[in-house]
């Protein structure tokens, strides 16, 4: 079931029950005790996501294909730990009360400029570099109409079915699948190419999807 959109417009975080583990609350609670900001958080959440296109180019250019599939490992964590930096700079901000007024554009900025670092990466990885592109320019269509349903009218609309946990979910389930298949069998490490460019078109439609969701709801809502 998808998460609909949130009704109340003072309320402008993402809806995750990950916020509330016991892991979570002890993670940004040390982190709130040092002197790291939400948006030094922000920020590192797009050298993660470098790290994780790094690892993806480097996943073609080896020969061998067990360190092939080390590199889609080493990116798969990139794209979790760009998720934990999305979690942890929120929690940060609103829990410890180190907020600010240039959050809100570490809060979003980040996110577009790694959504375009890791899927046009993956698209690398998938010998479809043009998929990439329209994976990443899709994620971050998805992105500007929340924004812009929330300038008109203060309602966030985070509904999927391919929003940026969703998306991360796949990318990060696609190479982890993409890896096994590298590490059992060259003839199986034939298929990651395939493996990559399924799951990019499964996230584009997932995300199309997602934009006529948005787009219709904030269109009945101003009706």
């Amino acid at each position: 079931m998808q998460n609909p959109p949130d009704e109340n417009p003072l309320n402008d975080r993402r809806p995750l029950t990950s916020r509330s583990t016991v892991w979570a609350v002890k993670l940004s609670a040390a982190l709130a005790k040092r002197s790291i900001t939400p948006n030094q958080i922000s920020m590192l959440s797009m050298v993660f996501a470098a790290v994780a296109l790094g690892a993806l180019v480097l996943s073609v250019s080896v020969n061998a294909r067990v360190l092939a599939g080390l590199w889609l490992i080493v990116a798969a964590i990139g794209c979790q730990l760009r998720l934990l930096c999305n979690l942890m700079d929120g929690m940060v901000a609103i829990e410890a009360g180190k907020k600010t007024l240039d959050g809100a554009f570490w809060n979003e900025f980040p996110d577009r400029v790694a959504d375009v670092l890791i899927l046009v990466g993956l698209g690398l990885a998938a010998g479809s570099v043009s998929l990439g592109w329209a994976a990443a320019a899709l994620a971050v269509f998805t992105a500007y109409v929340r924004e812009l349903g929330k300038g008109i009218d203060g309602v966030v609309d985070f509904q999927g079915p391919m929003a940026k946990p969703h998306r991360m979910a796949l990318v990060t389930g696609a190479l982890l699948i993409a890896a096994v298949c590298s590490f059992v069998s060259e003839s199986l490490a034939h298929s990651v190419a395939t493996i990559l460019q399924v799951a990019l078109w499964i996230l584009c439609a997932g995300t199309i999807l997602t934009l006529y969701r948005r787009s219709n709801t904030l269109l009945k809502r101003l009706q």
